[in-house]
C-alpha cells in the first residue's frame, strides 16, 4: 500500500479518525471503491451486484424487499431490476403469495454471472481486508452483522 500523503498523514492526526462513524464510511468507500473495480469486468457495480446476487438464491424477493433488504430506495431499486432484465440476466414473475406483487429471479445467465462476479467481489474483500487476521476479520464480521440486523 503506498505510503499516505503529508496531508493525509496530517489529517490522520484529527479528532475524526476517533468517530466510528467516520471510520465506517471511509472503510466502506474504501471497500466499495475495490468492489466495484473488481465487479466492472462483469459488467456490474456493488448495488446490481446485490440485486442480481439476491435475485439468483433461493429467497426469491419482491422488489419492496429488495429495497428494504439493501436500504435503497424502492425507485433505485427499479432502475437496478430494469438494467438487469434489460440484460437477460433477471425476471420479475408473480407472487405467488401476493398476485399484486413481482418476485425477481435470476435467469441461468443471471445465476452464472452472480458466481462469477462473487468470485471477483471475494477477491476484492480479501485485499481489502488482508492486513486483518482471519480472528480479526470474523470478530468485524460478526459486529457488523449484529449492527446492521440488530434483533427487535
Amino acid at each position: 500500500m503506498p505510503k499516505p500523503a503529508a496531508a493525509e498523514s496530517g489529517l490522520r492526526a484529527s479528532a475524526l479518525t476517533d468517530d466510528l462513524s467516520f471510520l465506517l464510511a471511509r472503510a466502506n468507500a474504501i471497500a466499495l471503491a475495490a468492489g466495484n473495480a473488481a465487479l466492472s469486468g462483469h459488467g456490474l457495480k456493488a448495488r446490481s451486484y446485490s440485486v442480481l446476487s439476491l435475485a439468483a438464491g433461493e429467497a426469491r424477493p419482491s422488489q419492496r424487499e429488495l429495497a428494504e433488504f439493501l436500504r435503497l430506495d424502492p425507485s433505485q431499486v427499479v432502475s437496478l431490476v430494469d438494467d438487469l432484465q434489460t440484460r437477460g440476466l433477471v425476471e420479475r414473475r408473480p407472487d405467488p403469495a401476493d398476485r399484486r406483487a413481482n418476485v425477481v429471479v435470476a435467469t441461468d445467465a443471471g445465476r452464472a454471472l452472480a458466481s462469477a462476479a462473487r468470485e471477483s467481489a471475494r477477491a476484492a474483500e480479501e485485499r481489502v481486508h488482508a492486513q486483518l487476521s482471519d480472528e480479526d476479520r470474523q470478530t468485524l464480521t460478526d459486529l457488523l452483522r449484529a449492527l446492521a440486523f440488530p434483533e427487535d
